[in-house]
This record gives C-alpha cells, sequence and structure tokens, in this order.
C-alpha cells in the first residue's frame, strides 16, 4: 500500500560549513563526485519524494558560489545565509522567519552526506509518522563511534539527549549509538525550541543537538531511527573522505548495472555515475569512466579507455572504440565511434562509421560558443579527420582521411580537402648522401 502522509513536509539542508580540512578554496559541498557536487546528490534524493515541496538551504562559506549552483538547478529551493557560523542550531534558526506559519514536518539534513537515499529519507519521515513523533532523530549503530555525537538513553531505554564526543563523559563516549545528523521536526510544537539554545559547550556553538534536551524536558515525544546502511551517512570532511565516497558509490552503481544484464569486465578500474542508465548485453572494457546522466543502449560495446560524459544518448548495438570521449552528444543505433575520437554537441545516425582519430571541433574560443556537427545515417569519416561545427555530413557520404571539413556535405558525396599526393623519387637516397658527405 502506497504511504499517505496528511503532513506536508519542507527541508533544511546545511551548507554553510568551509570545510578546512578539504584544504581547497572550493566550498566542502560543491566537490563532485562523477561531476555532481555533494550538494546535488542530497538534493535530488530529498526532491524524489512528491511530499517535499520546498527546500531551504542554509549557506555561508563562499555562498556565493553555493547558490549559483541551487539556482541553477533547484526551482524548489532557497538560500539563507549564516553568518556568523555559530553552529548547527544556530544554522537552523536562520530559516524559522521562514516557517513561521509553517505547519508540517521539516527533515534537516547536512550538505556533505551524498551518499543517503530517497529511500531511507521516505522511510524515515514514515517512522516519524507513523510514531506520532513530535522530534525523531536518525540513527546509527558503530562498533567504533568516534568523532560522533552519543545517542544518551535513561535506564528504561528512553531517548534523553544527544552528547557530542568533545563533551562527552567516558561512559558516554562507550555508547555505540551515534547521532547521524538527519533530523524530522513536527515543526510547530519544536521550532519554538530555537529561541532557547544555549551556547554552553567547549565550541561556543549553538548545537542542533540540543533541541532534543528541550523536547524531553516539555515531555515532548521524541524517538529515534535506527539506520540500517551506516554508509548513507558517510560525511564528506577531506580529499580522502571523497575518494572513499566515490567506491561506495561506484560499487553500488556497477552491481545495479551488473544485475540488470550489463556486463562489466573489471570492478576496479570501470567508474560510472548513478544517472547513467544502460541496456542488458552491453559490455563495458576496462578502465572505462562515464559521469553525469547518460543513457546507453543494448548490445553495445565501450572501451576500453573510453570517457562518457553527460548528456550522451547511446543507441543500441554501438560500438565506443578505446580511448574514445563522447559529451553531450546523440549516437543512434549500428554506429561504430573508432579508437582515439572525440564527439562532442554531436548528432551521429544509424549506421555511421567514424574512423579512428576523427575529431568533432565544436567549440570556438574566440566567440566562446559550442556548436552542433550532424552526421546522417550511413554516412563515415576517415582517419584523422576534423569536422568544424557547425556542419553536417548527409546520408551516405563520406569525408576522406586526413580531410578538414568546414562546409556541409552532399547525401553520396565524397569530400576531401587534403592536398595533392606528390611523390618525389630518391629523396631519401640524396638526403643521406649529403649527411654522409656524399660517399656512398
Amino acid at each position: 500500500m502506497e504511504f499517505m502522509l496528511n503532513k506536508k513536509v519542507k527541508s533544511i539542508v546545511l551548507a554553510a560549513g568551509k570545510g578546512t580540512r578539504m584544504k581547497s578554496e572550493l566550498p566542502k559541498v560543491l566537490h563532485s563526485i562523477f561531476d555532481k557536487p555533494l550538494l546535488g546528490y542530497v538534493m535530488d534524493s530529498v526532491n524524489k519524494l512528491d511530499y517535499i515541496d520546498e527546500n531551504f538551504i542554509i549557506v555561508g562559506h563562499e555562498a556565493e558560489k553555493v547558490e549559483e549552483f541551487v539556482k541553477k538547478n533547484y526551482e524548489n529551493a532557497k538560500c539563507i545565509m549564516q553568518c556568523p557560523q555559530l553552529g548547527t542550531g544556530d544554522a537552523v534558526s536562520k530559516a524559522v522567519p521562514f516557517l513561521k506559519d509553517f505547519d508540517g514536518y521539516v527533515i534537516v539534513l547536512c550538505g556533505d552526506t551524498p551518499l543517503i537515499t530517497s529511500e531511507t529519507i521516505k522511510n524515515f519521515i514514515e517512522f516519524h509518522d507513523n510514531n506520532h513523533a513530535d522530534l525523531t532523530v536518525m540513527s546509527a549503530i558503530f562498533e567504533n563511534p568516534k568523532n560522533y555525537g552519543r545517542i544518551i538513553r535513561d535506564k528504561n531505554n528512553k531517548f534523553i539527549a544527544i552528547v557530542e564526543e568533545k563533551d562527552a563523559l567516558p561512559q558516554q563516549k562507550a555508547v555505540k549509538e551515534i547521532n547521524a545528523g538527519i533530523y524530522c521536526i513536527n515543526w510547530k510544537i519544536v521550532s519554538t525550541a530555537f529561541n532557547s539554545l544555549q551556547n554552553n559547550n567547549a565550541q561556543g556553538e549553538y548545537y542542533l543537538t540540543d533541541i532534543v534536551k528541550w523536547a524531553v524536558s516539555k515531555n515532548l515525544n521524541v524517538q529515534s531511527y535506527i539506520l540500517d546502511n551506516n554508509e548513507e551517512i558517510f560525511g564528506i570532511n577531506s580529499k580522502a573522505d571523497l575518494a572513499e565516497a566515490v567506491k561506495i558509490l561506484n560499487k553500488k552503481s556497477l552491481i545495479k548495472l551488473m544485475n540488470e544484464g550489463v556486463q562489466i569486465t573489471d570492478l576496479n578500474s570501470t567508474f560510472i555515475s548513478p544517472e547513467t542508465t544502460i541496456g542488458a548485453d552491453t559490455v563495458i572494457l576496462p578502465n572505462v569512466y562515464i559521469t553525469g546522466k547518460n543513457i546507453i543502449g543494448k548490445n553495445c560495446k565501450i572501451g576500453p579507455f573510453s570517457h562518457i560524459r553527460n548528456g550522451a544518448v547511446i543507441g543500441n548495438n554501438v560500438r565506443i572504440g578505446n580511448f574514445v570521449e563522447i559529451k553531450k552528444s546523440v549516437i543512434k543505433d549500428n554506429t561504430n565511434v573508432s579508437h582515439l575520437s572525440y564527439i562532442g554537441d554531436s548528432e551521429l545516425g544509424s549506421h555511421v562509421n567514424i574512423g579512428a582519430g576523427t575529431i568533432t571541433a565544436n567549440y570556438n574560443p574566440i566567440s566562446k560558443i559550442k556548436s552542433k556537427t550532424i552526421i546522417k545515417d550511413g554516412a563515415n569519416t576517415g582517419s584523422n579527420s576534423v569536422l568544424v561545427a557547425p556542419v553536417t555530413v548527409n546520408e551516405m557520404a563520406s569525408v576522406a582521411a586526413g580531410s578538414v571539413i568546414t562546409k556541409d556535405v552532399e547525401s553520396y558525396s565524397l569530400a576531401v580537402t587534403r592536398p595533392p599526393l606528390r611523390i618525389i623519387q630518391d629523396w631519401v637516397k640524396r638526403k643521406i648522401e649529403q649527411l654522409s658527405g656524399g660517399i656512398k
């Protein structure tokens, strides 16, 4: 049965931190996995749930860059500035004026946890709703809970507080249930807590975790939802964490594709973004790297050493050779793109043959404009040919090897731009004699 939620839901995503350990001028949440920022993964998981209609992104460090990304990609999101940055509780409080009359649930997430799934967020909200909770905290069990806030319970196992590790007593540090940093709040009841937060702690910050203590003091219904897969709350704090998240996300993506009938010959050297769909019986050879959102059909052969970038739509029975790069292009059924070629901003018809070393020159560095190359059904290009966009090679036309094409090529025509071949007899012999001083 489909879960019916009577309450409206909004999200607050914390994305203000500098991420000092990243050692980078780029905001932490804009570091990418498969060319997609960490914040994008969190936002996409949230937006897959139909009943979440509005998102508030708390920004701070390099706020302009984060706002630019949000505005470009998410119409249902609003950025709110936190300056100075005085802790997670202070961050959420910045959204309070925008939710003054809201009567529903607010989920709070971190913008640096790209592995969180929409299914987990959905189950979390359902748990909160089914238990008629006022406040629900997502938790997880870790054998080594170092650096995490601990879930503290009383002698009756009732959830009473979250204590940050730097503020925890030795017996509290021994607790293995940790705070995952994701909250579901009955906003009308709990939002007043943000008016009474204190900063009496080692950091001098306003902790979001203190709303648990506040809710307990008001005898509200406080729950914890224990996460099944701890990997989902893996937070990115360093470049090493980023690399580990790539491995986790990639492994999950590859297993899913193999379960759908894709043959991947080397799991250790193949990287495919979760947004890419691939048809059954397609073979992915070693050292293939696929980023962004792409569609690849059935019975294709990709690689080795191919790079497919965002926006590729590849049909069935297509061969992408080794050291080929594809970017934002449509390639129809039964077409071959041979090794050492670049196909960008292009449309290739069916039964097209792209010779080795073919380049679609799509970018004008002076005007900064990218133009399209169209190669229609049955056409072919010879090795080391360059097609300078905008240009069209029509049906069954042929481009001779080594040609530079700057004009449209008519159907069934041959386009040749190279100079006529000259053979100078004994040229090498004479050079050798000159170098040897005329001695034979």
